[in-house]
């Protein structure tokens, strides 16, 4: 099976080829990195970039996914899977089962709409009036642009450690993007389920394509 993958970072690119090998070892991945359609997105999508954006979506290869948050409702709208469905989609029901609040981390503005009214979609499928509380941490989103990844992931991690204390009745926590995904593993040992998009989303297109 082919599955094509639109990234607007190539960071993306290795974190979704081990998944593959470890996950799927049978699928082919065909990236398009785009960073420049993230870049224009800041202002808004216009008319050129929503024609780059149609063309890529339909003119791929298998099933779509969008691995930007920004891009992701545009993305979905035109037939892509957007890589944040199944985890806010699993953040919603593990709230409703628990009774509790969702933390949801970003650290990029342009995220924070599109997350939220993801999310909201996600728990209003499940009946649940979850209180979301969202952490802004676009102060680090400069060292993921310069490419200090880990030491982003690192301070990303030691962020919601040290503000997860303030939401109690957290029933679980979200990394809005999926360039913070690195941070997971970093918070390992917490009471509460972290939740990270990448590989949700790639056994979800699986389960698409199959």
């Amino acid at each position: 099976m082919t599955l094509t993958l639109l990234h607007t970072s190539e960071v993306h690119c290795a974190t979704f080829d081990t998944l593959r090998t470890r996950i799927a070892p049978d699928a082919t991945l065909t990236h398009v990195v785009r960073p420049d359609w993230l870049a224009r997105a800041q202002d808004g999508i216009d008319a050129a970039l929503m024609a780059e954006m149609t063309q890529a979506v339909q003119g791929a290869a298998g099933p779509v996914l969008c691995t930007c948050t920004t891009l992701g409702s545009v993305a979905a709208a035109l037939g892509a899977t957007r890589i944040d469905a199944p985890m806010m989609q699993a953040a919603a029901r593990i709230a409703a089962k628990a009774g509790g609040a969702i933390v949801m981390a970003y650290c990029l503005d342009s995220t924070l709409a599109p997350s939220c009214a993801l999310l909201d979609a996600a728990l209003e499928a499940e009946g649940y009036a979850a209180r979301v509380h969202t952490l802004n941490l676009c102060q680090f989103w400069p060292l993921f642009e310069a490419g200090e990844v880990a030491a982003f992931h690192a301070v990303v991690a030691a962020a919601i450690r040290e503000n997860l204390p303030s939401v109690p009745d957290a029933a679980c926590a979200v990394l809005a993007q999926a360039s913070m995904a690195g941070a997971a593993p970093l918070l390992d040992g917490l009471a509460i389920p972290m939740l990270a998009s990448p590989e949700m989303a790639l056994r979800a297109m699986l389960d698409i394509a199959t």
